[in-house]
């Protein structure tokens, strides 16, 4: 059961990845992306706002549900992806290409590699 994980980014228990950039991105893992059907509205922190890894910071809207967005690391929110508010299906089509947040990274809570995300599945 592959799911083409990209290796270069780390993940949460809560299906969230992180990229190894500065500032960091984040978004919602394809395991998470296939589960919640199509969104249709993502509801981000906003730029300045402080998140605390593994607390929830902001929601995201399917046709069949609404999840709680967790954050992976401690830090500032430096940028949002705008381009989801208009077309939040976005991260349905390539979860790994459209990010939800920038942080500026204080601290990680506890990531997984690529494997180990895997597994847990």
């Amino acid at each position: 059961m592959t799911q083409n994980l990209p290796e270069n980014l780390r993940y949460s228990a809560e299906h969230e990845w992180i990229d190894e950039a500065s500032p960091a991105n984040i978004g919602i893992t394809r395991h998470a992306a296939d589960a919640l059907g199509e969104v249709v509205y993502v509801e981000l922190p906003e730029v300045g706002d402080e998140v605390t890894a593994g607390e929830v910071c902001g929601e995201i809207e399917s046709t069949k549900s609404v999840s709680e967005l967790f954050s992976p690391v401690t830090g500032k929110v430096i940028a949002i992806n705008e381009a989801l508010e208009d077309e939040p299906g976005l991260v349905n089509e390539d979860p790994y290409a459209n990010w939800l947040f920038q942080v500026e990274v204080a601290s990680e809570g506890p990531l997984l590699s690529a494997s180990e995300y895997e597994a847990q599945l």
